[in-house]
């Protein structure tokens, strides 16, 4: 899925609730797109089973919503290919690194 920059952005103010890092650093999203008013995300998580999967559905959902023009959200929770530490973006990295949690 093509990524939509503006709309990136925007969840890079969704922090994942376990680590202080943002969903985009982390490398959780694997596309967002937008088509008329309604934008489509799919997105991963860190392991089946994440304790935050709710949680994160609901953040990413209500912070696009926040977006002008936004009025539908649908989320699709892939996991091929599965998430690696490979995901983490140049920030993800300093980040986790800065709070110990080498990488």
């Amino acid at each position: 899925m093509p990524i939509t920059d503006g709309l990136l952005d925007a969840l890079k103010d969704v922090q994942d609730p376990e680590m202080p890092i943002n969903i985009v650093d982390l490398g959780l999203v694997y596309g967002v797109h937008r088509t008329g008013s309604r934008v489509d995300v799919d997105l991963t998580f860190t392991a089946m089973g994440c304790p935050a999967y709710d949680f994160l559905l609901s953040d990413v959902r209500e912070r696009l919503l926040r977006e002008p023009g936004v009025e539908d959200v649908l989320i699709r929770v892939v996991w091929d290919p599965p998430w690696s530490a490979e995901r983490l973006t140049e920030a993800g990295r300093d980040a986790l690194q800065m709070w110990g949690l080498a990488v």
